[in-house]
């Protein structure tokens, strides 16, 4: 079979671009016709009441599912019912809009939704102004160019003046825009919408920037990193004009708690007095532990937060000083 027929996502490969930003503009006009209420009432279960935060979050993926823990770990919940991309939250005036994550930052900051998950990433290539309101600690990778192994490109500036194949093209022209302007050429940016990674195989680039995980999917192509251009992960992030401060706000701390009770446990254990002094040097705590006198009057119960990923060395050193009765247990939410 030709190549066009196998990898028809290469062909007039600017149009693609074009019609991206079509498509965006078009899932715009139905989703702020949808947020307004002014569809149909055979369409209505799929509006929002005007008075209503708007969260914008991802549609499907990982991301997704990483994004419905953590909404219901936080204690946002929420019904959505079969092919709707709009879901109300129960006890909060909030609005749940299920959208494509790379679309989530512009709608956020053309005002659309007051507020939404999605990457770093995303975010810098949209070119929107949104406020950052925090790290979520999940969806971290790396946006790298990479080029192919046989070449062996020893400097990310050997490959300016070349075809770069990228999904980010905004992120990528601006990158090499200082390799063009001290060179005196211009690297050719073009867009593709996936399959970035078997352009170079192609023929079609000489080398892509795109978003690296585990690199798995790199090195089968004949791929290396020659150069990292961000670190991306998840963010929340907040029109800079939304009414909803309040909201966002109770959604932060709730989010907050729920990351803190993710990374942390709470240990337990007895310890006599003449002890007490080496053993809270093991556990001092986020801030400091909670200390109880017990009825036999020579022993301490010690309580105090751990990270969860150094628990079993924290009991071991526990032990060894000489507590007993340790415990740990899990945290369900917290306010720091």
């Amino acid at each position: 079979l030709p190549i066009a027929f196998l990898f028809p996502q290469y062909l007039h490969l600017h149009s693609f671009h074009n019609k991206a930003n079509s498509r965006f503009d078009s899932q715009r006009t139905v989703i702020a016709a949808i947020l307004e209420s002014k569809m149909p009432e055979t369409e209505r279960q799929n509006s929002s009441p005007p008075e209503n935060l708007k969260f914008g979050v991802p549609k499907k993926g990982r991301l997704y599912e990483k994004v419905v823990e953590l909404l219901k770990g936080a204690g946002i919940e929420f019904r959505r019912k079969d092919r709707l991309d709009v879901a109300l939250c129960v006890g909060l005036p909030i609005t749940l809009v299920f959208l494509p994550a790379a679309d989530i930052a512009k709608f956020v900051g053309e005002g659309n939704v007051d507020i939404g998950i999605t990457g770093f990433d995303v975010v810098q290539e949209s070119r929107v102004q949104v406020d950052k309101i925090m790290d979520l600690g999940f969806g971290k990778c790396k946006l790298s160019v990479q080029a192919p192994v046989v070449e062996k490109y020893e400097s990310v500036e050997a490959l300016a003046g070349k075809r770069i194949v990228t999904s980010f093209p905004n992120i990528s022209k601006a990158f090499f825009k200082e390799f063009d302007e001290k060179l005196g050429v211009t690297t050719s940016v073009n867009y593709v919408s996936g399959s970035v990674e078997a352009a170079c195989g192609l023929g079609l680039a000489d080398a892509v920037v795109d978003l690296v995980e585990t690199g798995t999917t790199m090195r089968a192509a004949g791929l290396e990193v020659v150069h990292n251009i961000l670190d991306t992960q998840a963010i929340l992030i907040a029109n800079p004009n939304s009414v909803h401060k309040d909201i966002i706000s109770l959604l932060k701390k709730r989010i907050e708690g729920y990351i803190t009770a993710t990374k942390y446990v709470m240990i337990m254990y007895n310890v006599s007095n003449d002890l007490l002094q080496k053993a809270i040097t093991i556990t001092p705590g986020k801030r400091s532990p909670t200390i109880t006198n017990l009825e036999c009057g020579n022993v301490k119960a010690v309580s105090s937060l751990v990270l969860k990923k150094e628990v079993s060395d924290k009991m071991d050193a526990l032990h060894d000083v000489g507590a007993t009765d340790i415990l740990v247990l899990d945290l369900q939410n917290s306010r720091m």
